[in-house]
């Protein structure tokens, strides 16, 4: 499996395009975003300034990136490439298979989180306490699990073709939604009440309570587990009815 993994991390580093998207893009954006923001000026119903607050949502929206995008679209052409069926010969076990392709994702979801941060700090000033920033790096990483396990279940439910569609359609729904573009508070109300259950935002939610030096709220906690258990619980289903079939 250590050589699956090492394969799988050598294809994603020569990917350009994906590390663009996954590493350099969400830097960018949070320039374009928070840029010409002040240093002063709160986001309702935080306590943190634009800056802060954009700087948790554009590393969680890179970590986002890189589990879910890189997952789905490899794993759904590796199925139809004959790839998945020629590993199922080896003595690969199938969650060996499933763990490389997480592994490799999230090895590049890290450097996307930690640009971020660098980009915040130089840029715009952003200051916290050492074990802030350890905290936020760790809990974004962890959390980006969550959406590993939901592209392992995309990428076995869906077709190479269709793969793209339905997961920028599932990508940009949970990135809006989940107010990692922009504060949930801008919603109408009733879109907030909506948006409180959605997994990105209580993802977001988790570096945002540390910046603001409180613990993770327990709805957020659960939340994530709710949807970790179900997308990790729906690709394994996936993945066995693709072996029944193959």
């Amino acid at each position: 499996m250590n050589g699956l993994i090492r394969l799988e991390l050598a294809r994603a580093l020569r990917n350009r395009k994906f590390l663009f998207f996954s590493v350099a893009y969400p830097s960018i954006l949070f320039l374009l975003i928070a840029g010409s923001a002040d240093s002063t000026t709160k986001v309702d119903g935080t306590g943190l300034t634009l800056p802060t607050y954009m700087m948790v949502s554009m590393a969680s929206f890179g970590a986002l990136t890189a589990v879910l995008m890189g997952n789905s679209e490899r794993i759904a052409k590796e199925r139809e490439g004959g790839w998945v069926r020629q590993l199922r010969l080896t003595a690969l076990p199938g969650r060996g298979y499933v763990l490389a392709k997480t592994a490799s994702a999230a090895v590049v979801s890290l450097p996307s989180i930690v640009i971020v941060f660098i980009v915040a700090a130089a840029v715009k000033d952003v200051r916290l306490d050492a074990w802030q920033w350890l905290a936020l790096t760790g809990a974004i990483w962890a959390g980006s699990l969550v959406f590993a396990a939901l592209g392992v279940a995309i990428g076995y439910l869906a077709s190479g073709d269709a793969v793209r569609p339905i997961t920028m359609i599932i990508y940009f729904g949970l990135s809006i939604l989940g107010g990692l573009w922009m504060p949930t508070t801008s919603f109408p109300g009733w879109l907030q009440d909506i948006a409180k259950w959605v997994p990105t935002h209580a993802y977001a939610a988790l570096g945002q309570a540390i910046e603001q030096n409180q613990a993770p709220h327990l709805k957020d906690v659960a939340v994530l587990a709710v949807f970790f258990a179900l997308f990790t619980g729906g690709a394994a289903w996936l993945y066995r009815k693709d072996t029944m079939k193959a």
